[in-house]
């Protein structure tokens, strides 16, 4: 299992902290240092069966900056998956990637079921 985080995120540190309250095996991967690459987006978006939007990181001071909310419509996908591969502050965190489940943001429950059911 990688676990795809920013070791600063509160949301991170409690999915980091859930992770290990439940002894979940997982390799740690700072998103700021080793961002996600075009090809692992697309996978993982394929994978996760979620809208592409959800990967981003809507409440983040890049994606704010950027004015992501009223450009995002217009842009293909094509162009959603560079911006995401450029900088890993626009990506939506934390992730975890365990062979074919996908899961991004933390919901305790989605992340039991997942994880543990």
């Amino acid at each position: 299992m990688v676990f795809v985080c920013y070791p600063r995120c509160s949301t991170c540190k409690k999915a980091q902290k859930w992770l290990d309250e439940h002894r979940l095996a997982y390799t740690l991967r700072d998103i700021k240092e080793d961002n996600p690459t075009l090809e692992e987006l697309m996978d993982w978006h394929k994978k996760s069966g979620l809208p592409l939007k959800k990967f981003f990181n809507t409440s983040g001071q890049l994606y704010r900056s950027l004015e992501l909310s009223k450009k995002l419509p217009d842009m293909t996908e094509a162009e959603q998956y560079a911006l995401l591969s450029s900088d890993g502050m626009l990506v939506k965190r934390p992730i975890v990637v365990e062979g074919d489940k996908v899961l991004v943001g933390f919901k305790e429950p989605d992340w039991d079921a997942a994880l543990r059911g």
